[in-house]
C-alpha cells in the first residue's frame, strides 16, 4: 500500500525513524520489500534522479507497482530523492510519486526558499508532501559532489525561517553525515547539539538524515578481501539511530550500504565461481542478502514490528 511521507512521519515522530531506501534495479526492489515485510516495517523507497535515468524512469515505477502487488502486506511510501525543480514537476505530474524531495541546498538562503515553495505549491495542489534541505553534506552521490571544505551544518536559526517562509514538510539538515563510503575520519562523529536546538525550534516537525549509511566494516573486508579496494571507509554509527529519532528525526536516508552488499555479493561469486556466466545465481543470493540487511538496519531505526501499529493509524485517518 502506497502511503504519503506525511502519514509514516505522523506516526513514527520520537519514537523511531522510517528507512528510506535507494533502488536502481529488480533485485534490489524485490530484496527491498522482502527485507521490510519480514522485519514488518515501513518503509519509504527511493528513486534518484540517476536511478529514473538509468533504464527509464517507467522501467522503476513498473516495478513498484508489480512489487506492491507481490507484497500487499507493505506500507510505503514513494519518493524522489535529490530532485531538481525540473525533475521534481515531473515527478508531481506523473500521478505515481507520493513524495519529492527538491534540493537547492547550493543556493543562497532566499533562493534556495524561492525554489522550495515554488515546489511545495505545486505538489500540496496535488496532495503531495515535499522534503527540502537546508545546509550542505559532504561527499559524492551521484550528481550530488561536495568538497568537505564547502559542507556546512544547518543553521538552526535558519531552519525556523526557512520552514516558515518555504512550507515544506520536512526538512533534510546537515548535522555531520555526508553521502558516500567514506563518511568520517578520527573521531568525527554526529552533531546532536545541533539536532536538539532545531527541533526545539520546529518542535513536532519531520527531520530528515542524508548520508547515514553504516557502511559496515565486515563489508568493507570481505569486499576488500574479494579484490576490491575501499580503503579507509567509515560511516554512521547505527547505534545512533534512535537517539536521533528522539530529536524529531522521522526519516533516515541509506543507499550505500546497499551498495556495498551488492558488491560484495558480486565480487564474492566470481571469485568463487570463475567459470560461471550466468547473471542469475549472483541475483538470486543478493537479493536474499539484501533483505536480510534491510531487516536488520530497520531493527537499528527502530521502524522494525511496527507495521501493523501503522496500518491501524492509517485507517483511522
Amino acid at each position: 500500500m502506497i502511503v504519503t511521507t506525511k502519514q509514516l512521519f505522523q506516526h513514527a515522530y520520537g519514537k523511531y525513524a522510517i528507512g528510506a531506501y535507494n533502488i536502481n534495479n529488480l533485485e534490489q526492489t524485490m530484496g527491498l520489500f522482502q527485507g521490510n515485510v519480514d522485519s514488518k516495517a515501513p518503509f519509504i523507497i527511493q528513486l534518484s534522479k540517476g536511478a529514473r535515468s538509468y533504464t527509464n524512469k517507467k522501467m522503476l515505477e513498473a516495478m513498484t507497482k508489480t512489487a506492491n502487488e507481490i507484497f500487499p502486506d507493505a506500507i510505503f511510501a514513494v519518493h524522489l530523492d535529490h530532485g531538481d525543480e525540473a525533475t521534481c514537476m515531473d515527478c508531481i505530474n506523473s500521478g505515481f510519486y507520493s513524495s519529492v524531495m527538491i534540493d537547492a541546498s547550493a543556493e543562497p538562503l532566499q533562493k534556495n526558499i524561492e525554489i522550495t515553495k515554488r515546489v511545495v505549491d505545486a505538489a500540496h495542489a496535488k496532495g503531495l508532501v515535499v522534503e527540502a534541505e537546508l545546509g550542505k553534506l559532504g561527499g559524492v552521490e551521484e550528481h550530488v559532489s561536495v568538497n568537505e571544505a564547502d559542507a556546512h551544518l544547518t543553521d538552526p536559526k535558519e531552519a525556523e525561517i526557512f520552514v516558515k517562509q518555504s512550507g515544506c514538510d520536512s526538512l533534510a539538515c546537515a548535522i555531520g553525515t555526508s553521502h558516500g563510503a567514506f563518511k568520517f575520519s578520527g573521531s568525527q562523529g554526529l552533531h546532536f547539539d545541533v539536532l536538539a536546538e532545531i527541533q526545539k525550534r520546529l518542535p513536532g516537525f519531520p527531520l530528515v538524515m542524508h548520508g547515514s549509511s553504516s557502511v559496515p566494516q565486515d563489508e568493507v573486508a570481505r569486499i576488500n578481501a574479494a579484490g576490491g579496494q575501499l580503503k579507509g571507509a567509515k560511516g554512521v554509527n547505527a547505534d545512533e539511530f534512535k537517539r536521533a529519532a528522539t530529536l524529531g528525526v522521522t526519516k533516515i536516508n541509506i543507499d550505500t550500504d546497499g551498495r556495498l552488499v551488492w558488491c560484495r555479493v558480486h565480487r564474492e561469486a566470481f571469485r568463487d565461481d570463475p567459470a560461471n556466466f550466468d547473471l542469475r545465481p549472483p541475483g538470486k543470493v543478493f537479493m536474499k542478502e539484501y533483505a536480510k540487511f534491510i531487516a536488520a538496519k530497520n531493527v537499528k531505526l527502530g521502524s522494525a514490528g511496527q507495521l501493523d501499529a501503522v496500518r491501524a493509524f492509517i485507517a483511522k485517518k
